[in-house]
């Protein structure tokens, strides 16, 4: 199966990773723009993009997903699917037509429990007992 993998930061890694290493093909990555870091807030790539250029896999930045650029190169690229894992981005629903299987996201939380960012730590935070992880097709 052709796979265009959405994901930013450290987090997303691991499931990136699996994916390289599974019978898929892991066409191109999607992750957000280089962000300022460090004390120079220098512009940095995040660290998806860093796994996905070492292992040779298309790089994707758009600043937003609806950019028209990025919707036919997507199209181009064709994949059958797309994981995400943190991407950080709303994905437009001409962005979620595009692969043949749809958007599959691994969310941090069982949920409909913490919901949106920092799910992990909003669990710690209210001090849940029970934790987990979550698939939804967007």
């Amino acid at each position: 199966m052709r796979l265009v993998f959405a994901g930013t930061p450290e987090t997303a890694v691991p499931a990136l990773d699996a994916l390289l290493k599974s019978r898929h093909e892991v066409v191109a990555v999607i992750t957000r723009p280089d962000a300022p870091a460090g004390r120079g807030r220098r512009l940095t790539p995040s660290p998806v993009e860093r796994r996905a250029a070492k292992a040779g896999a298309e790089v994707l930045k758009p600043a937003k997903a609806k950019d028209p650029e990025f919707l036919d190169r997507l199209r181009a690229i064709a994949p059958d699917c797309c994981p995400v894992v943190a991407y950080g981005a709303l994905i437009p629903r001409v962005a979620l037509d595009i692969p043949r299987y749809g958007w599959i996201n691994l969310h941090f939380s069982l949920l409909p429990a913490w919901r949106g960012a920092a799910p992990v730590q909003r669990a710690v935070l209210h001090g849940d007992e029970l934790t987990g992880a979550a698939t939804s097709q967007i």
